[in-house]
């Protein structure tokens, strides 16, 4: 049996209306590339391993998309409530994710089994969107098969492009890990619910209209309290990785930087970047030591030391009154 989408009710011009859903596709497409991201950075972090992990989330993402392309068919008849309700559900799911991996992490000592059933889940979802989209435009107006492809997946891959500038340069640094998530999802509940609500409104019953709007109503309000609480719940999880003596934790453009012990604590003095214990002053002084000493044998006018960010090997060098200048690089 051959499905023909019936030609939708809209309250504007067809032109108009296929404006509004490549607009949604490109906004879709933007935070499905963010939640992606964001799931290959917290297992680069959380796990390590950053080759292994990118493998991992994008090999089981783009399988489930597959899986999702597939559930999809079934929901065509009700193309519009099913793409209003894939959205609220990536949306929660997607805002979600950063949180949840960081708290399986920092309780449970493992992420791993989180971060694949989060990427199968949605890749699902992200998976879902595209052939319901595509009942939708054809809805809107009659074209090739071909044609509304290329449009789809024009809009998508331009999208995909902004999504995956916005983390790195302006999401990670400016709103970091969690708000930058819970903001992207919110954006995604945003554009399906208003596409659906307004542009296919004509599609729904009465009580299905308040029903959406109940469901992204929530799903708003989830993302907005936890976005209250990400600063309360970063500190706990914190806590429960590196313990109560964090002097320092900051988030620059590359890497966290945590600094915990020293001080009044009794415990050693340690860095940690992106999680993994670099330097610890309960044992430092063994490997910069042995580094730095035997080199000095000989003229050490002027030193270059290539890496050396902590500073350390500098300070061995500088306990010969001779050394005139040190380069770090």
């Amino acid at each position: 049996m051959i499905y023909r989408p019936v030609p939708a009710r809209l309250p504007v011009p067809a032109g108009l209306g296929r404006f509004v859903v490549l607009t949604t596709v490109f906004v879709c497409a933007a935070c499905g590339l963010v939640y992606e991201l964001e799931l290959v950075a917290l297992a680069s972090y959380l796990i390590g391993d950053s080759v292994t992990q990118a493998s991992v989330v994008l090999s089981v993402m783009v399988f489930a998309m597959g899986i999702g392309s597939l559930l999809a068919k079934r929901l065509r008849g009700r193309a519009a409530l099913g793409f209003a309700a894939v959205e609220a559900a990536l949306a929660l799911i997607g805002g979600l994710s950063a949180m949840a991996l960081h708290a399986c992490f920092a309780w449970f000592g493992q992420a791993r089994p989180a971060l694949v059933g989060f990427s199968l889940a949605i890749g699902v979802l992200i998976g879902a969107e595209v052939p319901l989209l595509m009942t939708l435009i054809q809805r809107i107006r009659r074209q090739d098969a071909g044609g509304a492809v290329a449009d789809l997946f024009a809009a998508d891959y331009v999208g995909a492009l902004v999504g995956g500038l916005a983390f790195p340069f302006l999401l990670l640094p400016v709103l970091g890990q969690l708000t930058g998530a819970l903001l992207t999802g919110g954006v995604n509940a945003v554009a399906g619910g208003a596409l659906v609500l307004w542009l296919f409104r004509g599609d729904l019953s009465v009580r299905t209209r308040w029903t959406l709007v109940a469901a992204n109503g929530l799903v708003l309000t989830l993302l907005a309290t936890c976005s209250a609480l990400s600063g309360p719940f970063e500190r706990a999880a914190r806590h429960a990785v590196y313990g109560g003596d964090v002097r320092v934790a900051v988030q620059s453009g590359v890497q966290e930087v945590v600094l915990t012990g020293g001080g009044s604590s009794g415990k050693p003095l340690s860095l940690f970047l992106d999680g993994r214990l670099r330097v610890s002053s309960d044992d430092e002084f063994r490997y910069h030591e042995a580094l730095v000493h035997p080199a000095m044998h000989g003229p050490h006018h002027r030193i270059l030391v290539l890496g050396g960010g902590d500073g350390l090997a500098v300070r061995e060098l500088l306990r010969y009154e001779d050394v005139a200048s040190v380069t770090v690089v």
